[in-house]
């Protein structure tokens, strides 16, 4: 059995397929060791909240990477590299496929609602997609909630989307989006916090590891993170008082 493995692994390498798939968050995935981003696709960041069609807090981005996986499922999957992410540069741009299917994954998450379509340089890929998605009331446009970027810039001023956005209920609204205090995603404990010393460095805020000697002090973080790549390629940078030696995710 484990013969028959090592064959179809060779197979799926030799027609570009790779059997050894991680997704990490609603538009990133990882073949092997390399982690692609899908290419003009922004999906709500793992920790991200938004309200859901009755008005209650919703795990979007959680429910996101959930999609992502159901579309994969157990299958090979097939990216087309096209080069450097634009955002963090140790990462990869890519038109991905799964095995069986002729819609790119891209397409898929922002035909189901759970993405959005991201510019890059004037293209605009799937925005004939996102159009009928959110008239459609699919995924995240069923509920309420802000774009990806606006999330990650935690500008708690943002234009809310959805249908399920009132104009009556826009301070609730936006108290859920943007919590005081905030839940770590399932296996996800690096905290992220904003912070104006880390412009210096062209971030936007610090992490802390477990094992860091502020990490305990940290009671009130902004973002929580499940590795350090996925701090960094958010913007963040790791606390000076985080020796190397501490323990990682």
């Amino acid at each position: 059995m484990r013969f028959l493995a090592a064959i179809l692994l060779v197979l799926f390498a030799q027609a570009g397929w790779a059997a050894d798939v991680k997704v990490r968050d609603g538009d990133t995935i990882q073949l092997g060791g390399t982690t692609y981003r899908l290419a003009s696709v922004d999906a709500p960041e793992f920790d991200q909240m938004c309200i859901n069609e009755y008005a209650d807090p919703w795990a979007c981005g959680v429910e996101a990477r959930e999609q992502l996986i159901k579309l994969i499922g157990k299958r090979a999957v097939r990216c087309q590299d096209l080069g450097p992410d634009k955002t963090y540069g140790k990462w990869r741009s890519a038109i991905c496929s799964v095995e069986g299917e002729t819609t790119s994954l891209n397409r898929s998450m922002i035909r189901k609602g759970f993405a959005l379509n991201l510019d890059v340089s004037g293209q605009s890929r799937f925005k004939d997609d996102e159009a009928t998605a959110k008239e459609g009331r699919d995924g995240l446009w069923k509920g309420c909630f802000v774009s990806p970027p606006d999330f990650r810039r935690w500008d708690e001023h943002a234009v809310l989307l959805g249908a399920a956005c009132r104009a009556d209920k826009d301070r609730e609204i936006r108290n859920a989006l943007f919590p005081e205090r905030t839940s770590a995603p399932p296996g996800c404990s690096i905290k992220g916090k904003f912070a104006l010393r880390a412009h210096v460095t062209g971030n936007v805020g610090v992490y802390q590891l477990q094992g860091c000697r502020a990490y305990p002090s940290t009671t009130r973080p902004d973002r929580w993170f499940c590795s350090e790549d996925d701090a960094q390629a958010a913007g963040f940078r790791r606390a000076y008082n985080c020796r190397l030696g501490s323990r990682r995710n």
